[in-house]
C-alpha cells in the first residue's frame, strides 16, 4: 500500500476520519454502518423542498444525500504507527474497509522527523473543508494537532478502547485530557510544550457555538457532558458482516498491555495467566498487539499456551471463529465489545480482576480504582476472582 493511497481528488469528503489503531477503524466502520442506517430511516424533508421551520432543527452534514450508496462521503484517514503488528492489523482493516466502498488514504505519519510536517500539510486542505471530522483518539497529540486546523462542525468520537470512558468523564469535568494510567505524574516537557494544542482541542471537543459534538461508544458512559450526543455501538456491522462462529470446547485467553503500559508487574502477570489457564483449561492465548515479543515467548514457555497473533481486531477473530466456549479475560475493552460481537451464540465472557498486589510502584494512583471500573460496568460477563499470584 502506498502513502496516501485512495486521495479522494478534488472533491472534498463530507467526513474525514482518522484513525491510528485496527479497534478504531473498526468503530468507524461500525459508526459508519449505523449513521447510514439512521439517515435511511430519517424521515423525508417537508413536501416540495420546503426549508424547515423556523426554530426547527437543522440537518447535519450525513454520508451525503447518497447515504444509500456504500462508503459515499466518507474518506479514512489511517495515520500509520510504526509497530509491526499494529500496521499489519490495519492494512488488513483498510482492505474491509474499501470493500465496502470507502476511500482510505495511508499515511506515513511517523516515517521520521519530517513526516509529521508533510502529513499535516498534506491534509490541511482537506481539513479546511471537511463538514465532519471523526476520530478515534481524542488523547492523540496528532489528533489534537489537527483538530486545530479543521472548521468542521460535527465532530465525532468513535471508541478507542477503555480510554473513551476516560475522555467522556474528563470533557464533563472541564479537566485536560490525560490518559488514565499517566493520571497523578507529573506533566513532561513535552507535555507543557503541547499544552495550548491540547488545550485548545479540549475546547473543540466542546459542544457549542453551532458545534455538534457525538461519542459513538460501546463503553459503559457514566457522566454525560452537556450537549453530548451519546449513541450505542452495538457491532451491528460487525454481526452482519461475520459468523456466527464456530465453537471450539476449550477456553481462550485474551491478553492485555498492562505491563507494557507500566501498570502491572510482569512476575505477577505470568503467574496469574498461568493460574487462569491451568484453573479453566485454556489453551490459546490472544495476543494483545502492544504486547512485547520478550513477554509472549516467556508466557509460551512458562503457561504452555499457544500464542495468537490476531491479524484482525479480536472482535472480528471471534465473530469469524473458530473459538472457545469460554473467553478469559483481565479488565479491558473486549469485557464490554465481545458480549456484544456474539450476541446469540453460546460463548461466555469472564473477566479476572487485578489484584492490588499486581500493580507497579509507578503506576498511576487511579489505575486500580479504573480497572475495577472497568470490570464492574461490564454487561453480560462473568466475573472471576482474582488469581492469587505468587
Amino acid at each position: 500500500m502506498s502513502p496516501r493511497a485512495g486521495s479522494t481528488g478534488s472533491q472534498p469528503p463530507a467526513t474525514l476520519a482518522f484513525v491510528e489503531s485496527p479497534v478504531q477503524l473498526l468503530n468507524v466502520l461500525e459508526w459508519a454502518h449505523a449513521h447510514a442506517r439512521r439517515t435511511a430511516d430519517e424521515p423525508a424533508g417537508p413536501p416540495g423542498g420546503a426549508e424547515p421551520a423556523a426554530g426547527g432543527p437543522t440537518p447535519g452534514p450525513a454520508l451525503g444525500a447518497a447515504a444509500a450508496v456504500p462508503g459515499a462521503g466518507l474518506t479514512l484517514v489511517v495515520l500509520s504507527p510504526t509497530d509491526p503488528m499494529t500496521r499489519g492489523q490495519l492494512r488488513r482493516m483498510a482492505e474491509l474497509a474499501r470493500n465496502e466502498g470507502y476511500e482510505v488514504r495511508w499515511e506515513e505519519a511517523r516515517g521520521g522527523t519530517t513526516a509529521p510536517f508533510h502529513t499535516v500539510g498534506g491534509l490541511a486542505p482537506l481539513l479546511r473543508r471537511a463538514e465532519r471530522i471523526v476520530m478515534g483518539d481524542p488523547f492523540s497529540r496528532y489528533v489534537q494537532l489537527l483538530l486545530t486546523i479543521t472548521r468542521a462542525r460535527d465532530l465525532v468520537v468513535v471508541d478507542d478502547g477503555t480510554a473513551t470512558m476516560e475522555f467522556v468523564s474528563q470533557l464533563a469535568r472541564g479537566e485536560r485530557l490525560v490518559r488514565w494510567h499517566r493520571r497523578g505524574g507529573r506533566p513532561g516537557p513535552r507535555d507543557l510544550v503541547f499544552a495550548p494544542v491540547s488545550a485548545r482541542a479540549r475546547r473543540r471537543l466542546t459542544p457549542g457555538h453551532g458545534r455538534r459534538v457525538e461519542v459513538f461508544s460501546a463503553m459503559p458512559i457514566t457522566e454525560t457532558p452537556e450537549g453530548v450526543t451519546l449513541t450505542a455501538n452495538d457491532f451491528s456491522w460487525t454481526r452482519a458482516r461475520f459468523g456466527p462462529p464456530r465453537l471450539t470446547k476449550g477456553a481462550d485467553l485474551v491478553g492485555t498491555s498492562l505491563v507494557e503500559t507500566g501498570v502491572v508487574d510482569p512476575d505477577r502477570y505470568v503467574e496469574a495467566v498461568k493460574g487462569l489457564a491451568k484453573t479453566y483449561g485454556a489453551t490459546r492465548y490472544f495476543a494483545h498487539r502492544r504486547e512485547s515479543p520478550e513477554k509472549l515467548h516467556r508466557l509460551a514457555v512458562e503457561t504452555g499456551l499457544e500464542i495468537v497473533r490476531p491479524d484482525l481486531p479480536l472482535e472480528l477473530i471471534a465473530r469469524r471463529g473458530p473459538i472457545g466456549r469460554t473467553i478469559l479475560s483481565f479488565p479491558s475493552t473486549v469485557v464490554h465489545t465481545l458480549p456484544l460481537a456474539l450476541v446469540g451464540t453460546e460463548v461466555k465472557v469472564a473477566v479476572c480482576d487485578i489484584d492490588p498486589a499486581w500493580l507497579t510502584e509507578s503506576a498511576s494512583p487511579r489505575a486500580q480504582g479504573f480497572l475495577s471500573g472497568v470490570t464492574g460496568t461490564a454487561r453480560d460477563v462473568h466475573r472471576l476472582t482474582a488469581v492469587t499470584a505468587t
